[in-house]
């Protein structure tokens, strides 16, 4: 279920990277004393060493990317060592990548003639196009969507512009009630003292509808909607050698 970091301070990290809301993001770019994980959200020690892990798991789940040609779409890739390796990949399999986020964070990656950067906030800057992607990836993003937009909305224009045959990775999504199931067990213990370095025994908040936090019922319902709409939808787990992976979760959804 991932160990925690001995290096991170788990109530000071909480405290600079919780609840992040679109806007902060250009504020975390700008910001020139922060590292390229930082400016996206994360401590080092959650990224630092794991990059190839989450790599190797969003190809494993989006099999277009290991072909030739595909379109690409990334919504809100940062600016830290994963659109790195996607624009990398697209120049050797002939892919062509759009990404949406800041401009602040567009600016900061390498430019290629396989992929096109657009400033803005998806879906609303995103040009119109009737070609629609083979994959789509959306990482660690739906808990900021969450903070000051529509969810279900967001992820129905998402999976609205999926080829026959693509996918879209809605992926790293905190999920509030596997946190507490994680917390109530030992193995959630044990990260619980590590991560806030302390020997108290962690707090396990009541089993109630989250506030401005993703939920089984949001996920779920997030499946849910993505079949009803006739699409087929899995929530399926992160590998466990990632260091959140007991409280995080993936939603994918393809186009039949």
């Amino acid at each position: 279920m991932g160990k925690a970091p001995q290096s991170v301070d788990g109530g000071r990290e909480t405290a600079r990277f919780g609840r992040l809301a679109f806007n902060h993001f250009k504020d975390l770019a700008r910001d020139e004393g922060l590292s390229e994980h930082e400016k996206i959200g994360f401590p080092d020690a959650f990224r630092e060493g794991y990059d190839d892990a989450i790599w190797d798991d969003i190809v494993a789940k989006l099999p277009a990317l290991s072909g030739r040609g595909a379109r690409v779409l990334d919504i809100g890739p940062g600016c830290g060592p994963l659109p790195r390796k996607l624009i990398t990949l697209a120049e050797a399999n002939g892919h062509t990548v759009t990404l949406i986020d800041h401009a602040e964070m567009l600016s900061q990656l390498p430019t290629s003639p396989t992929t096109t950067p657009v400033p803005g906030r998806f879906p609303d800057d995103l040009p119109e196009s009737s070609e629609g992607y083979d994959a789509l990836i959306c990482y660690s993003v739906l808990q900021v969507v969450i903070m000051d937009a529509n969810p279900f909305t967001f992820v129905d224009a998402a999976a609205a512009l999926l080829r026959p045959g693509g996918r879209l990775l809605v992926a790293d999504i905190p999920n509030f009630s596997k946190l507490r199931r994680f917390l109530a067990s030992e193995a959630g213990a044990a990260y619980h003292r590590s991560y806030m370095k302390t020997d108290e025994p962690p707090h396990v908040p009541a089993f109630a509808p989250a506030v401005d936090r993703i939920d089984d019922g949001i996920l779920f319902g997030l499946a849910m909607r993505a079949r009803n709409a006739g699409f087929d939808a899995f929530v399926m787990p992160q590998p466990t050698v990632l260091p959140m992976a007991g409280r995080r979760e993936d939603l994918l959804i393809a186009r039949p």
